[in-house]
């Protein structure tokens, strides 16, 4: 289930995308079944583990011939990227930034690494679910690799903006997430076994897989998301 609408960061084949904060790979691999490049960053060794199976498993899909897909992942954080500048046609940041001190520092360094011309998607929870999920546990902030901000998205486009990126667009995520955490942050954090708890994860299983569900969700997403996502093209340095 994707955060960033890869049709919308008009991701096209032999684009060169960063990932930043990839997890297990989720917009990587959509990347490279539309013909991009990809590198996947993040800190967590298990979480690179997954994404880079996958990768290697897409670039090696038959019918690519010598044209297919390359791809990757980096251990890294977001303030020092190993790579020159405008090196990438696309960037994704994917709920990364509520987890940083310095959101405007790693914002400027991602755009740094993006060519002029360049589309860059920055997704973050929306305020309305971080209230609530703070307001049903304080463990939800408080424990290792925890949200350290609950973000106003105008803060979010200003700093972006600041950066040299012109905000064009914005969407919103993953409505049927929010009552799974909002059902975990009730009921314990650290304890997915009560039967609420196993239940809604089999259903957002269940529901990742059915269209029906995809198109109930893109309606409530609206209502009640659990993401919201800036899209926005480099234009400039940015500001000091």
């Amino acid at each position: 289930m994707l955060t960033v609408d890869l049709e919308r960061l008009q991701i096209e084949p032999g684009h060169w995308l960063l990932d930043a904060g990839c997890g297990g790979g989720r917009h990587c691999f959509g990347a490279l079944d539309r013909g991009a490049h990809v590198v996947g960053l993040d800190l967590d060794p298990e979480s690179l583990r997954v994404a880079r199976a996958g990768i290697a498993e897409r670039s090696r899909s038959p019918g690519a011939g010598r044209n297919r897909p390359r791809g990757g992942v980096l251990r890294g954080d977001v303030f020092r990227l190993p790579y020159p500048d405008d090196t990438f046609d696309r960037i994704i940041c994917a709920e990364v930034m509520e987890h940083v001190h310095d959101y405007a520092g790693a914002l400027r360094e991602l755009v740094r690494v993006l060519r002029p011309g360049g589309r860059i998607g920055v997704t973050i929870p929306t305020a309305i679910t971080e209230h609530l999920y703070l307001r049903l546990s304080r463990a939800y902030f408080e424990r290792p690799g925890g949200h350290i901000r609950i973000f106003r998205p105008r803060d979010l486009a200003r700093a972006l903006a600041r950066a040299g990126v012109r905000v064009e667009g914005v969407s919103f995520a993953h409505a049927l997430h929010s009552p799974y955490w909002a059902i975990r942050c009730a009921l314990g954090l650290d304890d997915e076994s009560p039967f609420l708890t196993r239940s809604y994860r089999r259903f957002l299983i269940h529901a990742s897989q059915s269209q029906l569900c995809s198109r109930v969700e893109h309606a409530l997403d609206w209502i009640w998301p659990k993401s919201l996502v800036l899209y926005g093209t480099r234009v400039a340095t940015g500001c000091p």
